[in-house]
């Protein structure tokens, strides 16, 4: 079965990720640290903005994913697609810019916990209505 849906967010995202691996690799040149964060706390800052990326897309993905192939709303999976670019973006924007609380940063976090919940909820309860 085919995906699109699922693979348009997923390629944008994999696009997002990039950028921020990039982002790591280039302080990593300008900082000259070849392993760790050389306690540079702008190495500190790019790996987290990656990593945190790293730690919640892949398992947004996979619940987008199945609620593909459990044949929701597209509408639905492109609001839920849309939300978690924009939230991923918000964060690594918001902690870039600063190490403490920033707007985009909180409202990142939060907005990708609510697209998780949402697919996980919405995931569940389709699979209990059977």
């Amino acid at each position: 079965m085919l995906t699109p849906i699922t693979a348009l967010w997923a390629a944008i995202l994999g696009l997002l990720s990039l950028a921020l691996a990039a982002r790591v690799v280039r302080a990593r040149i300008t900082e000259k640290v070849g392993f760790g964060d050389g306690a540079s706390i702008v190495m500190q800052q790019r790996i987290r903005v990656h990593a945190n990326f790293v730690e919640y897309v892949p398992l947004a993905l996979v619940l987008l994913l199945l609620l593909e192939l459990n044949t929701s709303s597209p509408v639905m999976l492109n609001a839920l697609g849309a939300s978690l670019a924009l939230a991923r973006g918000l964060h690594a924007f918001g902690l870039s810019t600063s190490t403490g609380t920033t707007p985009g940063r909180f409202v990142g976090t939060i907005l990708t916990w609510l697209v998780i919940l949402a697919e996980s909820v919405l995931l569940l309860y389709s699979r209990l209505s059977l």
